[in-house]
């Protein structure tokens, strides 16, 4: 059973996202709250496997929680979900450690999803989120890779293209066939680029990625 948090300042927002999430047989809600310092104590409570995440809060906002609760102790993996989708939302939830992030208007098939995605471990961006991200990277000054991702040296040349696939969005399966590779082979290259790199999931790939200049917006993808 997929154990699910609400946090959210809208009462009838968390009424209906629990509504959706609880006609599933395989999730449970475990626990709700309307501000992320409230969302701290919640969590720590209930030991939910997936947060969803308001951004725009009294108290603590969504971002800075979302930042205490991967520095934590727990394992919970947040889902930001928000109405706002503008570029400084979306690097800043990242950045904090987020494993994806929607915007509220999605369909309820696409959020059921996503909340499976996230407990499973892996991570999830919404493609318009995507967009927002690349142009957001694209706009901030160079900086040296060496101090983004100190790991990124250490990286195959395999693994450095299985990472640049990552970077533009590719899932493993599309990934395995742009490489000629099996999907199983591409997981546990994934696996290790995300060891080597000292990252949670593909997510912070993709932002370390495109912050170290690994890979560059509106650049054609290499060949294999």
């Amino acid at each position: 059973m997929i154990r699910v948090a609400l946090v959210d300042d809208q009462v009838m927002v968390r009424s209906g996202f629990r509504l959706i999430l609880e006609s599933e047989p395989d999730i449970s809600v475990v626990g709700e709250a309307g501000d992320g310092r409230e969302a701290l104590q919640m969590v720590e409570r209930s030991a939910p496997h997936v947060v969803l995440m308001d951004v725009r809060m009294p108290v603590m906002d969504g971002i800075e929680a979302t930042r205490h609760l991967v520095a934590g102790p727990g394992d919970a993996r947040v889902l930001i979900l928000t109405t706002f989708d503008l570029d400084d939302y979306v690097y800043a939830a990242l950045r904090a450690g987020a494993s994806g992030f929607m915007l509220k208007d999605a369909p309820a098939d696409q959020l059921i999803n996503a909340v499976r995605v996230i407990a499973a471990g892996d991570a999830l961006l919404a493609p318009s989120v995507t967009r927002l991200l690349i142009e957001e990277v694209s706009r901030r000054p160079s900086v040296d890779a060496a101090t983004v991702a100190p790991g990124l040296a250490d990286l195959t040349e395999r693994e450095l293209e299985v990472l640049r696939s990552m970077a533009r969005g590719l899932s493993n399966g599309e990934i395995a066939t742009q490489l000629y590779l099996g999907e199983a082979t591409v997981k546990t290259h994934v696996g290790r680029v995300l060891t080597k790199l000292g990252l949670r999931d593909r997510v912070q790939a993709v932002v370390v990625a495109y912050e170290s200049g690994l890979v560059t917006p509106g650049a054609p993808d290499p060949l294999p």
